[in-house]
């Protein structure tokens, strides 16, 4: 066995930098967090060969003393933070003082910099051998210049594991992206092999930050999305997110920030998928830009080399303000709110697009797959077999027809509630209603059926052009929400078991049971402890009672130990009440009335996230007159 020595700092710097300094990016990553710290207003970030050859970030920040240029490159030396208090309520991007030792380890580092009090510049230049710093004269405004050059020339084995410079440079460019989407009051310019690639000017009004997202993120991005704003228990959550008809097919569109901070975390990953979990379809990803706003000492950010991972103090209060914004964001969004752009659109020639994907206004572009999901020629092929969306979340359920059927004529039982009108509309219903002329400000967002196609979709004109609404998918939603306050009024009932089913868990898992009992208790579940690692479960929700008992409770506990919380059974309660309303709602060659399909309208327009059915289709879409009138060449 060796005998235990001292490692050299140059060593030890670079055992740092492979958690510091993975690529490029990382480097960038670093840099521009140390000069939006030290106040910058313009970056401006030069790369070659994708970062390998030259890496140049230039400030206009605060600068280095000519004194303190030596310190900054040795490790663990830092002017951000100076005691534990200071580590417990961390306000800024930096704070480790292992950048910059680290990144002139594996490189060949040159540091300029002015402060506001010095006539001149200084410039250090560190090669990452000896790490001996050479102090010199130099010229250069306020601010701090950084050039990393030759990275990793001294770690062969590092340089290998470097993709192409087009790869590298993709990793740059997203990290500047994250940089320029943090802080809107900064100008950001990124240089690649002599080329501008990205310019940006401070965003200081809504407008222009808003023109910035869109630069960055797409102008369909910004389209398609709801502004959030809200504050609650000295927490606050802002930004964008998108529309459930906006979604991706993988998760490369989301950006949340903690204090400005760009972070990963699975607790903010899991609210936001609560809030999104009956509107978006199968296996789609939500789109967001979302920015939290907390007390630093309530959140701990030296948790990962990187920084990309949080630990909040109450993990629960801000799963719950996260979810709670979005899905009230989401829920509010009427057909409306889509409209506003489409009038302008339609009767103002100039501002059409030309392409019927970057329209804002519909629950789904017109004339297209929806994001390439299925379209509704899937959806017909479905519904004229007479299985609606139902056929493969009815293939997984174990529960029988007639209990769903008998708890959903409960829900209906005791006429005149509102639990009752989600049943079929019935013929003459309603009273015809007048259509007013197009250029009526009281026309409803929907506007009004003029007719019913194949007894599947309803057509109805709007000032905007024609709305064409899948009318089995539209009755789906409203059902299934009236269904859930129904649910919500009547409370969860429990259902004792003849023989109570007996598990074998953790410690752990056993120990949680009795510290969360009441909180199970409110989900319909009682559950006892009868040894160190077993359990007794005596009770289930009557609704879910011919459910895999032992896998919903074995999921449950893994969402408290994960999340502090869980919505298994709420949510294995809603995939029920949505295969219930879909064998509910108005089925495909069903004959409406001119009055019916006026009055789906109406309860559209007052339903929330009637946008899109319980599994994520869109329930309408819209054709402006400036489509139309593309397709017949009107006005050419």
């Amino acid at each position: 066995m060796p005998s235990i020595r001292l490692l050299s700092p140059r060593l030890a710097n670079q055992i740092a930098a492979g958690e510091v300094v993975e690529r490029p990016a990382s480097v960038v990553k670093e840099l521009v967090e140390n000069a939006l710290d030290a106040g910058a207003g313009r970056v401006d970030v030069e790369i070659e060969q994708g970062g390998v050859k030259l890496i140049r970030v230039r400030d206009d920040g605060s600068g280095i003393a000519e004194d303190d240029l030596p310190l900054a490159l040795s490790r663990h030396a830092t002017s951000k933070i100076a005691s534990l208090d200071d580590l417990e309520a961390v306000a800024s991007l930096g704070f480790r003082g292992e950048a910059l030792a680290s990144i002139s380890s594996v490189s060949r580092l040159t540091l300029t910099s002015r402060t506001e009090a010095q006539e001149a510049a200084s410039r250090v230049e560190v090669e990452g051998r000896e790490m001996d710093a050479r102090i010199s004269p130099a010229a250069h405004p306020v601010g701090t210049t950084v050039e990393v050059r030759d990275l990793f020339f001294n770690t062969p084995a590092r340089r290998k594991f470097l993709r192409t410079e087009k790869t590298e440079f993709n990793h740059v460019e997203e990290c500047l992206r994250r940089q320029a989407l943090s802080r809107f009051d900064a100008g950001f310019t990124l240089r690649h092999n002599q080329r501008v690639v990205q310019s940006l000017r401070p965003a200081e009004s809504p407008l222009d930050r808003e023109r910035r997202i869109g630069s960055l993120c797409g102008q369909q991005f910004i389209d398609n999305a709801v502004v959030i704003d809200a504050e609650a228990t000295g927490l606050r959550l802002w930004g964008w997110v998108a529309l459930p008809t906006f979604s991706r097919s993988q998760a490369d569109l989301q950006y949340f920030f903690v204090n400005g901070r760009v972070i990963r975390d699975r607790l903010v990953a899991h609210a936001v998928r609560q809030a999104y979990r009956d509107v978006l379809y199968n296996n789609r990803h939500p789109a967001f830009v979302l920015y939290l706003e907390v007390d630093p000492a309530t959140v701990d950010v030296n948790v990962h080399p990187t920084k990309h991972e949080v630990r909040f103090r109450d993990g629960r209060l801000v799963h719950d303000f996260i979810f709670r914004t979005l899905h009230k964001a989401l829920a509010d969004v009427r057909p409306d709110d889509h409209f506003r752009g489409a009038v302008a659109q339609s009767f103002g020639r100039e501002a059409a697009v030309d392409s019927p994907q970057a329209m804002p206004a519909t629950g789904a572009p017109a004339g297209a797959s929806w994001n390439g999901q299925p379209d509704v020629g899937d959806y017909r092929a479905s519904t004229e077999a007479g299985n609606g969306y139902g056929r493969h979340q009815q293939a997984q359920q174990e529960w029988r027809a007639s209990d769903q059927m008998a708890f959903y004529q409960s829900l209906n039982a005791g006429g005149g509630s509102e639990a009752q009108q989600a049943m079929p509309v019935s013929e003459n219903a309603v009273a015809p209603m007048p259509t007013p002329p197009a250029d009526s400000d009281q026309e409803p967002p929907l506007g009004y059926a003029i007719a019913q196609l194949h007894g599947i979709y309803i057509l109805a004109q709007g000032r905007a052009g024609l709305i064409v609404v899948d009318m089995h998918a539209a009755h789906e939603r409203i059902t299934y929400e009236r269904m859930k306050r129904a649910l919500a009024e009547q409370d969860l009932k429990s259902q004792p078991l003849l023989v109570p089913i007996s598990l074998a868990v953790s410690q752990k898992e056993a120990a949680l049971t009795e510290s969360h009992g009441e909180e199970l208790q409110k989900l319909g579940l009682q559950i006892e402890r009868i040894g160190p690692e077993t359990l007794a479960v005596r009770q289930v929700p009557a609704l879910l009672r011919g459910a895999d008992t032992e896998q919903l409770v074995r999921d449950v506990l893994a969402d408290l130990i994960e999340h502090g919380q869980s919505d298994r059974v709420e949510a294995v309660t809603h995939e029920l009440l949505g295969t219930m309303a879909c064998h509910g709602s108005v089925r495909a060659n069903r004959q409406l009335t001119i009055p019916e399909m006026n009055s789906l309208l109406r309860d559209m327009e007052a339903t929330e996230r009637s946008g899109q059915c319980n599994h994520g289709r869109p329930t309408w879409t819209l054709v402006t007159l400036s489509e139309l009138d593309k397709l017949f060449l009107r006005g050419r």
